[in-house]
């Protein structure tokens, strides 16, 4: 893991553990995300559309076997997911701002469950611009979700009814690649969720998108 992502990531976690510097940790927090979100924006800006669909490391468990359209879509539906269904109990940005036809996306969940070939295939469908843009609209809701927070609210615990409201949402499949992501959320306090996804989760996707164009690079260098 990025030393510098880490040592911040540890930093912000254990600001917002105390009341007395919890608006410190907040902060922290946003330099954080919007630091990795200015990886994730030079990667769609210097990257032509065909590598977004390109599996370089090929089939695998580990998040750079994947490819970077899917990274994209997976941290910001997974973000969506959790700040709108689980945690305000409201409408998802995917919803809201008409995403799934802006996207090209014809699918809702967070694509746990793809195949290496449903991946390329998935991704090659995917219009990246518009995801992209989604992902931003969902960064921005979530900071507005981080603002408001006080304390108090990092105790803030989840119920059978979260879990049956996010299931009745399939916006999570129901293999058994992906189901376990609903126990994972709901198992955990508000202050487990700044961690994963808002924090830790798009650490280890964007190094893995990072490896991912590496990679790309050294394919193209030897051609």
């Amino acid at each position: 893991m990025n030393k510098d992502w880490s040592d911040k990531n540890k930093k912000m976690q254990t600001l917002i553990s105390k009341e007395a510097t919890f608006n410190e940790g907040i902060k922290v927090l946003f330099e954080l995300r919007s630091i990795l979100f200015d990886q994730i924006t030079s990667i769609v800006k210097n990257f032509p559309s065909e590598a977004f669909y390109e599996l370089p490391f090929g089939d695998g468990d580990g998040t750079h076997h994947t490819t970077l359209a899917w990274s994209l879509w997976h941290i910001f539906r997974i973000e969506d997911i959790v700040a709108h269904t689980l945690i305000l109990n409201d409408e998802q940005i995917f919803f809201t701002g008409g995403w799934k036809k802006k996207t090209n996306a014809r699918i809702i969940t967070t694509r746990n469950e793809l195949s290496a070939d449903k991946m390329i295939d998935f991704s090659k469908k995917l219009n990246v611009k518009a995801t992209y843009d989604y992902c931003k609209a969902v960064m921005n809701s979530t900071d507005k979700l981080l603002k408001k927070l006080k304390f108090a609210d990092l105790k803030k615990k989840f119920t059978e009814e979260d879990k049956a409201r996010l299931t009745a949402t399939n916006c999570v499949s129901r293999e058994e690649s992906s189901a376990w992501l609903i126990d994972f959320w709901c198992e955990k306090n508000l202050k487990g969720l700044i961690q994963m996804p808002f924090s830790r989760h798009w650490i280890m996707h964007v190094e893995a998108m990072n490896r991912i164009k590496d990679r790309l690079c050294q394919k193209v260098k030897k051609i």
